[in-house]
């Protein structure tokens, strides 16, 4: 019996060593070809920006192209779910972002399961989203659009990215919080609404730093707000909406990698090192922060538990303040 115990103890030993040395290998390996990136929103967003920047770099070091593909529709869910039901291999990544993975769960039934049919692979980047409007509109801070607001009830419209998306929640929760008559109007992306608010067919929006800030620095949008406990360095001139009476409305938009859940771990480790490499490059480092994203770069586990703590935290809130899809 004790001969059998050690063989059986060595055998084990071998096969774990040997699991390793191909767990290795493999990562080593890959990527033997093209790696598709999906963004499930329209080019021009912070999404599709934080994407494309990180995979220009990361082609380099892996030395296989990181092709950028948009799929978009159905708030970032269309997307989502073609990356949810790929080979898990590695080769075709989601960039995801609250809407898919934490809000529209909590509110209509999903082609995927958020926490159980994806691997989490690292948080790229965080934005606050900022409050803009039209600079026709006659509001200088978040205080004068809610008075304003309280006086046109149903007359000013708000454009968000898409249906459940996190844009559309900050301003339910402004609303809510409020108790505003503000009319919502969704969009295929960011790169539609923000145009569209320029052109003056909207009132407002709640955006993403990278897509808004060049026309606030233009003068063709107003920046009357960010739903963050503090301001950003990005716009350190406009305040927070906390500042306002609204402690509650934090809201920011992240970009994070994932795959396919039977993804081997060797693979998104492979994956999670690169992106995170990338993202402690000077120069990527400047240039998302110029458009007020702050880079992060996490492990697989971390990731895991930052879209968990995401998913309680919307779910809370869309139930308290009873946000229903349109």
């Amino acid at each position: 019996m004790q001969t059998a115990r050690v063989g059986a103890t060595t055998l084990a030993a071998v096969f774990a060593g040997s699991t390793c040395v191909t767990g290795a290998a493999l990562a080593q390996e890959f990527p033997a070809k093209p790696i598709r990136l999906i963004v499930p929103f329209a080019p021009g967003g912070g999404t599709d920006i934080t994407g494309r920047t990180i995979s220009a770099k990361m082609a380099d070091t892996l030395k296989q192209p990181v092709v950028v593909e948009n799929r978009t529709g159905a708030g970032g869910v269309i997307g989502a779910e073609f990356v949810a039901k790929a080979p898990p291999d590695g080769y075709t990544v989601l960039i995801g972002t609250p809407a898919e993975i934490a809000i529209l769960p909590h509110m209509q039934k999903m082609p995927y399961d958020p926490l159980r049919d994806f691997a989490p692979v690292s948080l790229a980047t965080s934005s606050p989203l900022i409050l803009v409007v039209h600079p026709s509109l006659p509001v200088k801070s978040a205080k004068d659009l809610i008075a304003l607001a309280r006086t046109r009830p149903g007359l000013l419209t708000f454009g968000s990215a898409g249906t459940g998306g996190v844009h559309h929640l900050a301003a339910e929760l402004l609303k809510f919080s409020y108790k505003l008559d503000m009319v919502h109007v969704p969009y295929k992306g960011v790169g539609a609404v923000i145009p569209d608010l320029v052109g003056g067919h909207i009132s407002l929006t709640f955006s993403s730093m990278p897509p808004s800030m060049p026309f606030v620095a233009s003068g063709k949008l107003r920046a009357v707000g960010i739903a963050a406990p503090k301001r950003s360095a990005a716009a350190p001139q406009v305040p927070t909406l906390s500042e306002v009476g609204a402690p509650d409305l934090f809201v920011s938009n992240w970009f994070a990698y994932f795959v396919p859940a039977a993804t081997p771990p060797a693979i998104v480790g492979r994956l999670s090192g690169e992106i995170n490499r990338t993202l402690k490059m000077p120069d990527v480092r400047e240039k998302l922060l110029a458009l007020g994203l702050d880079t992060l770069g996490t492990t697989p586990e971390e990731l895991g538990r930052f879209v968990r703590e995401e998913s309680e935290k919307y779910g809370k809130t869309i139930k308290a303040a009873g946000i229903r899809l349109e």
